[in-house]
């Protein structure tokens, strides 16, 4: 198995455990990311000067985004938790969906999840990596600011490459509906592997019927 399969699939696993054991301690919420706070902004992509083979990371463009930023395990404030940012873009219609996750940033430490003590404290990846028409992509991001984050790609063992700046704007009242599911809602281009659709599916089908 290649590695950026066996990333992905491993990711998985972890994933969809995670979602069940948290979901036996907490069965009245929602398992992961059970408390965040909704925000609008903008994300201005601007490509790379290394082409990544997908129009969406490689065009221009600009793209009013919503965003969550959430604790994944739901510890108390004063403790470290596993930070997420989830953001919402516009594509050819309707939407997709990006999930990220506080991890290291190397070429192992990026596929591996870490506490911190804000969402900005520590970097964020989307852990498993994307298929592409040019390979196994990880997408990245890093506080730039207090309410601002710079976005990255990189080949699955591969220096980051900066695309884009994300500026949150203002909070806004959380829609209860809201839910960010990167398996329904997929950005052209960016697709997922089968092994981490399946696994990754049961962990968001389980999120959804405890909600």
């Amino acid at each position: 198995m290649e590695p950026s399969r066996a990333a992905s699939s491993a990711g998985g696993v972890v994933l969809a455990a995670a979602t069940r054991v948290i979901a036996l301690l907490r069965p009245a919420d929602k398992p992961l990311h059970p408390d965040g706070s909704v925000f609008v902004g903008h994300l201005d992509r601007r490509g790379s000067t290394i082409p990544s083979g997908v129009a969406w990371l490689d065009e221009r463009g600009r793209d009013e985004v919503v965003v969550r930023l959430s604790r994944a395990i739901g510890l108390a404030v004063r403790l470290p938790d596993i930070h997420g940012l989830a953001v919402r873009v516009p594509v050819s219609g309707e939407h997709g969906d990006l999930l990220f996750a506080s991890t290291g940033w190397g070429r192992v430490g990026r596929f591996v999840l870490t506490l911190g003590r804000g969402p900005g404290s520590r970097p964020l990846t989307t852990l498993l990596p994307y298929v592409t028409s040019s390979g196994a992509l990880v997408l990245g991001a890093r506080a730039s600011g207090s309410e601002s984050y710079e976005l990255f790609w990189a080949t699955y063992d591969g220096p980051w490459q900066s695309f884009a700046t994300l500026e949150i704007t203002h909070q806004v009242t959380a829609d209860p509906e809201i839910s960010f599911d990167p398996v329904v809602n997929q950005i052209p281009g960016l697709a997922q592997y089968p092994t981490v659709v399946r696994l990754r599916e049961r962990a968001y089908r389980l999120a959804r019927r405890t909600r």
